[in-house]
């Protein structure tokens, strides 16, 4: 069971937009300090927390400028906020309207800027770049408004961050992008990718990387999605959560979970812990397990929190374990924190 703690109160007037995925957490054990991202207009606010107490002791505002520059041009919409966390190096990736910004992971630093390119979109069609994961050892994958995905390859240090291929599958708006979250066998299936129309795409990274399987479109929008031990959980605009198995894209198990669209998945890689929020104002906890007898994964309902008359936009654990998580919601003007007991 988990109870609530105190809130992270945004400073300076700060909140989230109804953005999917609206809140990234960035645990640092060695620290003792856990920092959290979440976007609103123009604007995101970073929060670093003690570990031990739970109390701020910074923030942090970074605004997203055309060009990335930081003066003379209005502020663009941010689309989304996330640390990409690899094994040489950490970023904060900012996605907008025009492009995508890299800083170093304190926000401090801004090492890398890439405009999107609207020569390919039709005339009054969105541009945009939404859905960050880094992948690999090296790479950070983006997705675009016209279903591109753009994967960087990431030096261990410096400003020498190159686009090194493009994937082309989704034929929609790319919603959301994770990478697997347990150790896998080098050359397995690692990254998955989402789309507006519901369609999944498996990914092996690599030099080049190489579709694995695909998921046929739904119908139904797919704002979030996670990789986990080769399955793929996806959260949906019907509120339901469909597991698939990764490598054949077979379909395990299907939940009604929320009443309303789903805006919000995470996992606890170390313990199953499946975590959900969604526009119906309740997060919920379930429990991904493997049946050994059909070596089917199951899925189990533990707990629903409601947070009331909040549209939840962003839910995510703060640690590997699953024993606390973390909750925004639109206009709302705090990062709601709940503890296991």
């Amino acid at each position: 069971m988990y109870r609530r703690e105190k809130s992270l109160v945004l400073k300076g007037g700060g909140s989230s937009s109804a953005l999917y995925n609206n809140l990234s957490v960035l645990p640092l054990p060695a620290k003792q300090l856990t920092h959290f991202a979440t976007v609103h207009c123009g604007t995101v606010t970073v929060v670093s927390a003690s570990s031990a107490d739970g109390l701020p002791c910074a923030h942090r505002q970074l605004q997203a400028k055309e060009g990335g520059g930081s003066g003379g041009t209005p502020p663009s919409i941010l689309t989304q906020a996330a640390w990409c966390v690899l094994p040489s190096r950490t970023l904060l990736v900012l996605t907008s309207q025009k492009g995508i910004q890299m800083y170093e992971a304190d926000g401090s630093i801004m090492v890398y800027w890439h405009a999107l390119d609207t020569s390919e979109s039709s005339p009054g069609q969105a541009v945009f770049a939404r859905g960050i994961a880094a992948c690999g050892q090296r790479f950070v994958c983006v997705g675009t408004s016209l279903g591109h995905v753009l994967v960087f390859d990431i030096p261990s240090k410096g400003t020498n961050i190159t686009l090194s291929e493009v994937l082309e599958e989704h034929q929609g708006a790319v919603t959301d992008i994770a990478a697997e979250l347990c150790e896998q066998p080098e050359g397995g299936l690692d990254l998955v990718t989402a789309d507006d129309a519901g369609r999944l795409c498996a990914w092996r990274s690599g030099e080049e990387f190489q579709l694995v399987s695909k998921i046929p479109a739904s119908g139904c929008p797919c704002p979030s999605v996670r990789l986990w031990n080769g399955v793929i959980v996806a959260g949906y605009g019907s509120g339901q959560i469909r597991l698939y198995e990764a490598a054949s894209g077979t379909l395990q198990a299907e939940v009604a979970a929320h009443a309303r669209w789903i805006y919000a998945l995470d996992v606890a890689p170390l313990s199953g812990k499946l975590l959900s929020g969604a526009e119906d104002s309740f997060v919920a906890v379930w429990g991904l397990t493997c049946n050994p007898d059909t070596e089917g994964i199951e899925i189990k309902h533990c707990q629903s929190e409601c947070v009331m008359d909040t549209q939840i936009c962003g839910a995510r654990f703060c640690d590997p374990e699953g024993r606390t998580f973390a909750v925004t919601g639109y206009d709302l003007s705090e990062i709601i924190r709940y503890v296991q007991l």
